[in-house]
């Protein structure tokens, strides 16, 4: 948004660097693709297509060509509201639009990826039993009252055990890969630092005449690391 550029704005670095921030693209959704089992969205990052027109298009039940920007902000704030297993009522909320037609856009998203709803069912079910999910790569996230008779606590608890294994996997890619650029940026006696992380994303304070590097080299460590 305009008020988030500005936000960034207020951020700096030393004289003769640059910051520089690379992430892995619609990380969460594609976990979620891997996870759930879902065909057609695994076809659509393969095939490097716009995964929100996707969805519009599939929701909306409209061809490529009578989506609008308006329809693809929607179906983003479906697509990853569905990962935060929000109700429609949260949905009718973020799209400013009556309950009843969030659920009907809900109800057209499950049925249009099944997979992700029988994902949703077997996760809450085990977390159930075991009082615990696990990410991908096995990773153990405990989830405190998904038993608790007070719905508003179980619901909470619910939302929570489905988005867990997937921001979980993505944490575990992140902090898997950051050795390793720490070890190359060491290695090339790179003057460039490793500021942040958040989430999905690494943020690096550059020397100009790094800048290049980084740029190539690194998504190059973060894509690498995980075909191993």
């Amino acid at each position: 948004s305009a008020e988030g550029r500005e936000i960034r704005k207020v951020f700096i670095c030393n004289a003769g660097c640059n910051i520089i921030s690379i992430d892995y693209s619609q990380v969460e959704l594609r976990l979620l693709a891997h996870v759930a089992k879902i065909k057609t969205l695994i076809n659509a990052f393969n095939n490097e297509s716009d995964i929100h027109s996707i969805t519009a298009m599939e929701v909306f039940q409209l061809p490529e060509n009578k989506i609008t920007s308006e329809l693809r902000r929607k179906a983003k704030i479906i697509n990853f509201g569905i990962i935060y297993g929000i109700s429609a009522y949260g949905l009718a909320l973020q799209l400013e639009i009556s309950n009843k037609e969030a659920k009907m856009y809900m109800d057209q998203y499950f049925l249009k990826y099944p997979g992700i709803k029988d994902y949703m069912k077997q996760t809450i079910n085990q977390c159930r039993v075991d009082g615990f999910v696990k990410t991908p790569f096995g990773r153990r996230i405990f989830i405190p009252f998904i038993n608790d008779k007070i719905a508003t606590r179980r619901n909470f608890a619910e939302r929570s055990a489905i988005n867990a294994p997937i921001q979980g996997a993505a944490a575990d890619m992140i902090k898997y890969v950051m050795p390793k650029v720490h070890n190359f940026l060491m290695e090339e006696k790179l003057k460039t630092k490793i500021l942040l992380q958040v989430h999905d994303e690494l943020v690096f304070e550059s020397p100009l005449d790094e800048v290049e590097i980084i740029k190539n080299e690194v998504p190059k460590i973060m894509v690498s690391s995980h075909r191993d």
